[in-house]
């Protein structure tokens, strides 16, 4: 018998240096993919946003966003 290992795709790094628009937008949605300008593309990949969101939160804090 075969074993299987799902596996989650690792995060680049080098999206976890630094905020970015989409990251903020992600952040001020509190994670809400329904709302967010990536899920409404209908693109094909599971988005890592919310997982990228926390890893900057603890790198670099809150961002600094416009209310």
């Amino acid at each position: 018998m075969l074993n299987t290992v799902i596996r989650e795709p690792e995060i680049s790094t080098s999206i976890t240096k630094n905020w970015t628009t989409q990251a903020i937008e992600c952040y001020k949605l509190n994670g809400n993919c329904a709302e967010c300008s990536i899920k409404q593309a209908h693109y094909t990949f599971d988005c890592q946003m919310p997982k990228v969101v926390e890893i900057l939160k603890l790198l670099n804090g809150e961002p600094e966003v416009e209310e």
